[in-house]
């Protein structure tokens, strides 16, 4: 006589904690960035030329950081086809981020506390919408790394979600500045 094991029925608890924090957060900075009266002026790092330079340069390396992410979660998941990941890949992987994210801060703070979230042109509006939603996919995603019970798609489809945002955010600020006002430090 075999003994069958009951069907395990999928619970979308462990998903629940993570996308609930993350969308409170891009509501959270949305609703912030359009309350909050901008003040024109929040952070300034020596070496660049204006505010809109430092922004365009630390979104770029951020871009490029994000470019090395997804190049090595794409190792580290086998999707690279001949290639194997190096033992190192992983903590390039953790180490990318981390200065991903590191570079984005001052961005994301100029943005929201001297410009707030602005509507009055689509580049402007999209770019916000996307700010939000960056920070609420990857705060999703940190939150999501230490569950072992999410199933393997989870992560991936977080982080590229992270991808595709920042993305987006590159093309409707840095590679707009850039191709308005040229490449300037």
């Amino acid at each position: 006589m075999t003994i069958t094991q009951p069907a395990r029925r999928q619970t979308f608890a462990p998903y629940l904690v993570p996308l609930l924090v993350g969308g409170f957060v891009a509501v959270a900075l949305g609703v912030y960035g359009r309350a909050h009266t901008p003040t024109g002026y929040a952070v300034g790092l020596s070496g660049f030329s204006g505010a809109q330079a430092m922004k365009s340069w630390l979104a770029t390396g951020t871009f490029v950081l994000a470019i090395v992410q997804l190049v090595s979660a794409l190792a580290m998941y086998g999707r690279l086809p001949g290639v194997r990941a190096p033992s190192w890949t992983g903590t390039l992987h953790r180490w990318s981020g981390r200065g991903a994210f590191l570079l984005s801060v001052p961005v994301a703070f100029h943005c929201l506390y001297a410009l707030g979230a602005q509507f009055d042109t689509p580049r402007v509006l999209i770019h916000s919408l996307l700010g939000t939603f960056f920070y609420g996919v990857f705060v999703a995603k940190m939150l999501s790394l230490p569950k072992r019970d999410l199933p393997g798609w989870t992560l991936p489809m977080l982080g590229g979600l992270a991808f595709t945002a920042l993305t987006g955010l590159w093309l409707t600020s840095s590679y707009w500045f850039f191709t308005t006002f040229g490449v300037t430090l």
